[in-house]
């Protein structure tokens, strides 16, 4: 991920505020960047824009709190929170969504640019990124079930949807850790955190039946 290629969303109904980060940010050079004005408005963009960056307000000005929405975002979005409060009770509730950082008002620019980048850091660091098309994506480990080769294409399986990507499986391997992901198959890499069974030369993920060859079973036992 090209750090000034990442989708920001602001989520905060207070209009001032929400176009002075706009502003902060596109002075910076963060081109994909989207606002959201209202709850409502910031559901409809965490679909439709599939943000990977949430800059959003906990003080949201009707019943639903930015930590409600928080739990309603596009599951690859990182949220940072903002607020003019600082109780305890709050912040507490806010910490339990795990958020990537936590940031007070008035907004001081450093600290705004700061918490973007180490939160592009910490994506980059688990998660996987390719080309689809025109536009860059960027798949957290988590979210991908396993990788299946096909010739000089390998076919990547998420929770929710598939990519073909022109890349050998052989090359692509290289680039996940050890440790969490593990071929099966010259046709197969799989997220080991995703197998539900395993069987006679097989393992299955998400109801998916993948075979394992013997090259690969023995270095499968160690995780299975």
């Amino acid at each position: 991920m090209k750090d000034k290629n990442v989708k920001i969303l602001i989520v905060d109904d207070d209009v001032i505020i929400a176009d002075f980060i706009c502003d902060v940010l596109i002075d910076n050079d963060y081109k994909n960047v989207e606002i959201a004005y209202s709850y409502n408005e910031a559901l409809s963009l965490f679909n439709n824009f599939n943000p990977s960056i949430i800059l959003l307000d906990i003080n949201l000005k009707n019943s639903q709190t930015g930590i409600e929405l928080s739990t309603l975002k596009n599951p690859t979005a990182s949220v940072i929170f903002l607020t003019g409060q600082l109780d305890s009770l709050t912040m507490q509730k806010a910490m339990l969504t795990n958020p990537e950082a936590y940031l007070t008002k008035p907004l001081k620019k450093h600290d705004l640019l700061a918490a973007i980048q180490l939160t592009v850091i910490r994506k980059r660091l688990k998660s996987f990124t390719f080309k689809d098309g025109h536009h860059e994506v960027s798949l957290e480990y988590d979210h991908i079930l396993f990788f299946n080769a096909d010739g000089n294409y390998t076919h990547i399986y998420t929770t929710n949807k598939k990519y073909t990507i022109r890349q050998s499986l052989t090359r692509l391997i290289n680039d996940l850790p050890e440790d969490i992901f593990k071929q099966t198959h010259r046709s197969f890499v799989v997220n080991t955190n995703k197998i539900t069974r395993k069987a006679s030369g097989k393992i299955i993920i998400n109801n998916i039946e993948i075979p394992i060859s013997r090259t690969f079973d023995k270095t499968l036992k160690k995780v299975v």
